[in-house]
């Protein structure tokens, strides 16, 4: 049962069955759109888990991207059970934990790639394979009927910066002994040919540090670990300090070195205040927010609002990461203002070589993954419903290797018995929508109506002065409008007037009960102003006892 992450970018999120046993790979959070206004993450609707929560054994994780452990927060609370992954993503994960108030109580166990476990009546085989972050694993899961094949996040790179290969050897021996389904990756589905390896970068890289000339401030997703180990291993070659700016960029650094992924030389990092203390030539800055978020330190410096990041005339900035779709406003704006700055700006524009790659696999590399594991059942799983039917025509035109191809969408049931598989059914899924604040505050459909209410239409608040003692109106009305543009000129002593007729007809019982008078107020007053603008902003009477 795919429970996010099938038909939308992100909640990648699935439950495996077998009799009252379930395993959940990954539990992802996805971004909202600009519809869900002031919602700051989404993440899938588990009442799946919820109600078989003494059947759910373990959720095992894939990799450590947002999209696949982003909801643990939000899971662990509703269902507390052991989390698997390696120890690159653990550690993530035990961040993640810690920031909620959930790590003493969560029980987190490493796997390592090539090493099997077993869990209820699966065992499973995490394989090692390359993707844009470390330590990342696919997942064959032995069952009584099969084995399954979940690839999580992939790319097939042959030449990877940390010299751990993609395990393409598991995947062949598994395609020759045979593999009930194959669950793969369709992020890059309408990219033809290889994705390039991520060493890539390192020509574009080392032109950009051979001709910049004073700071250089680099850019890329937090969790692109090997691109801030080249930035690092570059800045060093070329006699430049490094700060790290932004909280994520320092906290993942920070990860990976303790791990053993970068190897940091001494004296290589400055702290961000000791910017301004170092010759512009002599310092590269890893900074966060390449995608443009309102408060992240790349949006803030590049409208010089921030205390350490100052970015001039001659400075060069590298966006080192893809425009996420949705968000390709926010970050133009913020080239924008960094062109304002007078900075030479590098990003992500089709130039050769290229200053940033994809960690997903595109068409040859899926047909290579699926040419070796020749699955009786092909189902494409991660992302937008486009994606996933190109992928499911990918699959079903390569004859000779696939049996039959399923596409599902989040919720649909895939059963399988001896006599093959159907679809059968659905289980309740959907999107839960969390503001900050602590984390797990929901938001619930109406308040999402009133944000968009507020956005179209504004909002009026006639404010009436009541004596206290007589419940005589003292003054006239006052009417604030905000996001509500009136029109023409007559339109507010109207509404005061409005207001007025409306306390003349109302006894004195009524006028001593603020309830009933403020809801006179507003009904009369909505009436009038649809019957004017035939718009509907939020009425909200305010009374002021005097």
């Amino acid at each position: 049962m795919p429970l996010g992450g099938l038909g939308e970018f992100g909640m990648n999120c699935m439950a495996v069955r077998w009799g009252d046993e379930i395993i959940v790979i990954d539990g992802g959070l996805m971004f909202p759109e600009a519809e869900l206004l002031g919602v700051d993450i989404v993440v899938p609707d588990i009442t799946y888990l919820v109600e078989n929560r003494e059947k759910v054994r373990a959720i095992v994780l894939t990799h450590g991207h947002e999209d696949h452990i982003g909801g643990l927060p939000w899971i662990l609370s509703e269902i507390n059970v052991p989390v698997y992954g390696t120890e690159f993503t653990l550690a993530y994960v035990e961040d993640k934990l810690e920031e909620h108030g959930l790590l003493d109580e969560a029980d987190l166990r490493e796997i390592r790639a090539g090493e099997r476990f077993t869990i209820g009546p699966f065992t499973l085989n995490p394989i090692q394979v390359t993707h844009s972050l470390v330590d990342c694993v696919s997942l064959a899961i032995h069952t009584p009927l099969g084995v399954i094949i979940h690839t999580g996040d992939f790319k097939v790179d042959p030449t990877p910066t940390d010299n751990r290969l993609f395990d393409l050897h598991a995947f062949a021996e598994y395609g020759k002994e045979g593999v009930l389904a194959l669950f793969q990756d369709s992020t890059n589905i309408e990219r033809p040919g290889y994705t390039p390896s991520e060493r890539a970068v390192r020509r574009k890289f080392d032109e950009v540090f051979a001709w910049t000339e004073r700071r250089l401030f680099i850019s890329c997703f937090s969790s692109s670990i090997h691109r801030i180990k080249l930035a690092m291993e570059l800045a060093y070659e070329y006699n430049r300090k490094v700060a790290l700016v932004g909280r994520s960029m320092a906290d993942s650094a920070e990860i990976a070195s303790d791990l053993g992924y970068i190897d940091v030389p001494d004296g290589l990092l400055i702290h961000p205040g000791e910017i301004k203390n170092f010759p512009p030539q002599k310092v590269c800055v890893l900074i966060s927010g390449t995608q443009g978020e309102p408060m992240s330190a790349l949006s803030r410096a590049a409208v010089d609002n921030h205390k350490h990041a100052k970015i001039e005339n001659g400075d060069t900035v590298v966006l080192s990461s893809r425009i996420i779709p949705g968000n390709e406003k926010a970050i133009y704006r913020m080239i924008d203002h960094l062109f304002r700055r007078d900075a030479h700006v590098i990003y992500e524009d089709g130039s050769h070589p290229p200053v940033h790659v994809s960690g997903h696999a595109s068409q040859e590399e899926l047909k290579l993954i699926i040419n070796l594991v020749k699955p009786r059942y092909f189902i494409p799983i991660h992302g937008e419903f486009r994606q996933l039917r190109r992928h499911a025509e990918l699959a079903a035109s390569m004859k000779g290797s696939v049996g039959q191809v399923i596409s599902l969408e989040s919720g649909d049931i895939l059963e399988f018995d001896e006599a093959g598989a159907r679809k059968t059914g659905r289980v309740p899924v959907g999107r839960v929508c969390i503001d900050s604040g602590s984390r797990t505050d929901v938001v619930e459909d109406l308040v999402i109506r009133d944000r968009r209410h507020l956005s179209e239409d504004g909002i009026v608040l006639p404010i009436i002065a009541i004596n206290k003692l007589t419940g005589r109106v003292e003054t006239a009305p006052e009417i604030v409008m905000r996001g509500f543009a009136a029109g023409e000129d007559g339109f507010l002593p109207e509404a005061r007037q409005v207001v007025l007729q409306t306390l003349e007809g109302s006894s004195d019982e009524e006028k001593a009960d603020y309830g009933v008078i403020k809801e006179k107020i507003r009904q009369d007053l909505k009436r009038f102003i649809v019957k004017r603008s035939a718009r509907r902003p939020l009425i909200m009477p305010v009374i002021l006892e005097i």
